[in-house]
């Protein structure tokens, strides 16, 4: 793509905006921004496209975001008119543009004849993912960039089941957008603003039924009903939404359940700023920090944080010195997976068939608990949908019953209402685990140690590396690679027992045995250590970061803590040692 020419026809088309003529026109002596902006096309991948708002191609504006849609339309419209009837579902979160976002991709897809259901207002990921089944829709898109910075924006698009599109069907629908070469050539209807929202004849405001119905779902998952009637209106849990469109469907199912909670009100009006922190991320202690300093001032032990699109969730617990500790993604997966399959073996409710699921990144704590409990444990690639795929697995078989998933990313769902992480259930679920705890004298903390001492501990983190410029994600994915082909023997000490290339679907021994793994393949790389840790590493899909997980075995914390730092000391030299490979 000669971005001098694409740059050249932005600008001197007529139908550009006058936002976007001014924007481009001041950056016309900016030769690297023009070369970002129109060096390339913003990717549609298996998780649709993400990028930073702006104007150009690479870019995410209104003319990408119609020409995704109209690939997504002439997709649907493949499939036939019953597809086209049953319609696309469209909500969106509190981002900057995320409802002109929606809107324009309702117009084009009434401008193709489709019907759509518009949300009136944001709503997190999980109701768009619920609101897809329950309204046997063909299709879903959020427009959310999750918990990226401010600067960005993103599209996912939903297949019929609720879960993220499959690649299958991804790759059909990226083969209509890449054929749409003018940007500008897209159709879409305007939309009027009526008594009930934006309409077209093909446009309708979803029913607030839908709503009901998905907080009903949410309300049959409760676990510890005494615990919660008893101490419900008593325990001090602080909340913030960050922002983000978690704030009605968090409070709301709290409120239920009678369980209280105090909102860090300065972050509970909708900002696309996202002006009281530097990123919506409620992985991050700075992301909760408003909520721990409310916690402190009121006497609270929990505060949990969501983010804009409310299917993560954060949070922070007092420790054995009475200070909040901000608790991995991997730790509330843990004290969630325990609390859920305790609670059913104690109401006789555990079926045989049971199974939970997690990304193979994902602690290998889970393992250890899963069999415990005489639970079936599945591993798949990192991406919800991919769990999702699970369920849907299990449903169309008859055999299993769905318990339990996460990824380290505080993701976490339970229930089969809606295929991706609900952020929304995970709130009801730690809240009532809270209730449960206290109800039987014991602290959400002291618990989480138990578990370490019963399983044994397991200290798990992970690093990023952030790649900037044009081909950012391609040098990115060049070094993951690379280390499918480079052989490695041990880290420091600690010995490699087999390392599965995900890419190749094979795992290789040590003994230079191959294995087949039945496993959708994805470009990551996993080192099965003899101690029972691994180390993996693997691209982000969605933003340029290289990712590498730790899950480090040990007797305690201070020793998990020395295999921790030789462990990530070696590979960090051996990632070194390739990214140097490449450049050269």
């Amino acid at each position: 793509m000669d971005y001098r020419i694409e740059y050249e026809n932005w600008l001197s088309s007529p139908l550009l905006c006058s936002e976007g003529v001014e924007e481009l026109t001041a950056l016309k002596d900016d030769e690297q921004a023009i070369e970002y902006r129109f060096g390339a096309e913003l990717e549609f991948g298996t998780a649709g496209m993400r990028g930073i708002l702006g104007y150009g191609t690479n870019m995410m504006n209104i003319y990408t975001v119609r020409r995704a849609t109209q690939g997504l339309a002439e997709y649907i419209r493949s499939l036939g008119d019953k597809a086209r009837m049953q319609g696309v579902v469209i909500s969106y979160d509190t981002r900057k543009n995320s409802e002109r976002f929606a809107r324009e991709a309702a117009g084009v897809l009434s401008a193709n004849g489709i019907q759509v259901y518009l949300f009136g207002d944001v709503r997190p990921v999980p109701m768009l993912s619920f609101a897809v089944r329950d309204i046997g829709a063909a299709a879903g898109i959020m427009i959310t960039a999750s918990h990226n910075p401010k600067e960005y924006n993103g599209y996912k698009v939903y297949g019929p089941d609720g879960a993220q599109m499959s690649p299958e069907a991804t790759e059909k629908v990226v083969s209509y957008i890449t054929a749409i070469t003018d940007y500008f050539s897209v159709k879409s209807d305007l939309l009027k603003k009526g008594n009930k929202g934006w309409l077209t004849p093909y446009v309708k405001i979803v029913d607030k039924g839908v709503d009901k119905r998905y907080y009903k779902q949410l309300a049959k998952l409760t676990l510890s009903k005494k615990a919660v009637k008893k101490l419900g209106g008593k325990i001090k849990l602080v909340y913030t939404p960050v922002h983000g469109s978690g704030f009605v469907p968090v409070t709301t199912i709290l409120k239920k359940l009678g369980i209280r909670a105090t909102l860090v009100e300065e972050q509970v009006a909708k900002d696309s700023e996202f002006s009281t922190v530097q990123v919506p991320n409620p992985e991050l202690q700075e992301t909760l920090s408003k909520g721990i300093a409310l916690a402190n001032k009121i006497g609270a032990d929990v505060v949990f944080g969501t983010d804009p699109d409310c299917d993560r969730l954060g949070v922070a617990i007092r420790d054995a010195n009475n200070e909040f500790l901000q608790l991995s993604g991997n730790q509330v997966g843990i004290l969630l997976l325990d609390y859920v399959l305790r609670r059913l073996k104690e109401e006789d409710k555990l079926p045989q068939d049971g199974f939970v699921v997690k990304s193979f990144v994902t602690t290998g704590m889970a393992k250890a608990i899963a069999e415990n409990y005489g639970v079936t444990l599945y591993e798949t690639p990192v991406g919800f949908k991919f769990i999702g795929e699970k369920i849907k697995e299990s449903e169309e078989s008859g055999y299993g019953t769905y318990l339990f998933g996460f990824e380290e990313s505080c993701g976490y769902l339970r229930g089969a209402h809606s295929r991706d992480k609900d952020a929304v259930v995970a709130s009801m679920l730690f809240a009532e685990l809270v209730c449960y705890y206290t109800y039987a004298g014991v602290k959400v903390y002291d618990r989480l140690m138990e578990i370490y001492e019963k399983y044994g501990y397991v200290l798990d983190c992970n690093k990023s590396y952030a790649f900037d410029g044009l081909n950012a994600m391609a040098r990115m994915n060049a070094v993951v690679t690379e280390f499918r082909t480079k052989p490695v023997e041990s880290f420091g000490i600690y010995k490699v027992a087999a390392i599965r290339d995900y890419a190749a679907g094979v795992r290789r021994l040590a003994s230079q045995e191959v294995e087949e793994m039945e496993i959708p393949k994805n470009n990551a790389v996993y080192y099965e250590i003899e101690n029972g840790s691994f180390v993996c590493i693997r691209p982000s899909g969605t933003e340029p970061k290289l990712k590498v997980y730790y899950s480090v075995r040990a007797q305690n914390k201070e020793l998990a803590l020395k295999a921790l730092s030789a462990i990530s000391d070696s590979f960090s030299s051996l990632l070194a040692e390739v990214q140097s490979t490449i450049e050269k």
